[in-house]
């Protein structure tokens, strides 16, 4: 097959995995396979991130990097620790789509303290192209893929092919997020993990539920170390409390039993040993937590968000259309394209696609379809 129709035929599979209903780590492997039909490479890692902060919420590892967690930690610190300007985030400010490491250092790798410090030496990979899926919402995911050292380095026109596939990649990574999860038995609720850890990132407390709920978050298949997002928390904590950065460090991810985990991190103010330690807190998230994203998610234009906002709130038809200045007969015309584009025919089912039933009688009879 030419190089054409190979590429045609990656961008085809790639766009219907992207809209079948696909859970997330099988979008992900099927999209990385077509993907490297055109784009070789011997190891990948797929991230999503959490669009309100970018920073990343799980990760999916491919072939020579799959069930390799002994250098997750090592990376959020890098990663989220410096101000790399490849790095995910700053790509994301930047509107930078994607980047190859060796086109961008002229050869030069070492260059990148990514690559020096981590890619070069604990894994021999000697190139890495990376490519952020993005929207109007902000960044979903990220995809980086590795060559070694008898490898040639990612052409500039293969690092095109990436950002060409970036905007399939994200409704894939969109739509993974909202697949419905298989009916696993869902674990007690604990009450709020918290994990301290000083200057050096030893934990030095934790609270008995932290165990479980890292445990929870840790099943979604093919996950990566889920220490990964926390040191990525970590690392963002300390630049927020040197200044360097005015995000809050936050992020949302779903366990493997469908439910929503909310992640933050903050500095501690101490003396002595306890000079330089920071809280990171985990607990499932509230409704309030999440309706933004899953709304995003489902591709909802700024006016339907905010009839979703009200409808979450029990506001009726009339009460949505005197508060935002509309006809009732409007208002069902958002309703109708909104239950469409959640796949579900009433106000009940909305408020449980949303909150993925987390928050929601389960045992409660559906309502009227009619708006």
């Amino acid at each position: 097959m030419d190089s054409a129709r190979a590429l045609g035929r990656a961008r085809s599979d790639v766009d219907v995995s992207s809209r079948a209903g696909l859970p997330l780590h099988l979008f992900m492997e099927e999209a990385a396979a077509a993907l490297s039909t055109v784009v070789p490479f011997v190891a990948g890692c797929f991230s999503t991130l959490d669009p309100a902060t970018a920073m990343v919420a799980g990760t999916v590892k491919l072939d020579a990097l799959a069930g390799r967690n002994d250098a997750d930690v090592a990376w959020a610190r890098i990663e989220y620790g410096g101000d790399d300007p490849t790095a995910m985030r700053r790509l994301v400010s930047t509107g930078r789509v994607s980047v190859g490491m060796d086109l961008e250092t002229r050869g030069e790798i070492e260059r990148s303290p990514r690559m020096a410090q981590l890619l070069l030496p604990e894994f021999d990979f000697h190139d890495e192209a990376r490519v952020v899926c993005c929207d109007r919402a902000g960044a979903w995911g990220a995809l980086s893929v590795f060559r070694g050292v008898d490898d040639a380095p990612f052409a500039r026109e293969e690092v095109a092919i990436l950002a060409s596939l970036a905007p399939a990649l994200t409704r894939g990574i969109r739509t993974g997020l909202l697949a419905r999860t298989a009916a696993l038995a869902r674990a007690a609720t604990e009450g709020p993990a918290v994990v301290i850890v000083d200057a050096h990132d030893r934990i030095v407390q934790a609270s008995p539920a932290s165990e479980t709920l890292l445990r929870r978050l840790a099943a979604v298949p093919g996950a990566a170390d889920p220490m990964t997002s926390v040191q990525v928390l970590i690392s963002a904590a300390r630049r927020l409390a040197a200044g360097d950065v005015a995000t809050v460090p936050r992020v949302r991810a779903r366990t493997a039993d469908g439910a929503w985990m909310l992640l933050h991190a903050a500095p501690l103010s101490g003396l002595g040993e306890r000079a330089g330690d920071v809280v990171v807190t985990i607990e499932e998230a509230r409704p309030q937590d999440v309706t933004d994203l899953v709304a995003a998610a489902f591709g909802l234009t700024a006016r339907e968000q905010q009839v979703v906002s009200m409808v979450l709130r029990g506001v009726d038809t009339r009460g949505i259309a005197a508060v935002l200045h509309l006809s009732p007969y409007t208002v069902q015309d958002h309703l109708k394209s909104i239950f469409d584009k959640a796949g579900v025919a009433s106000r009940r089912e909305l408020v449980a696609r949303v909150y993925f039933d987390q928050y929601v009688d389960q045992s409660a009879t559906l309502e009227s379809p009619v708006p």
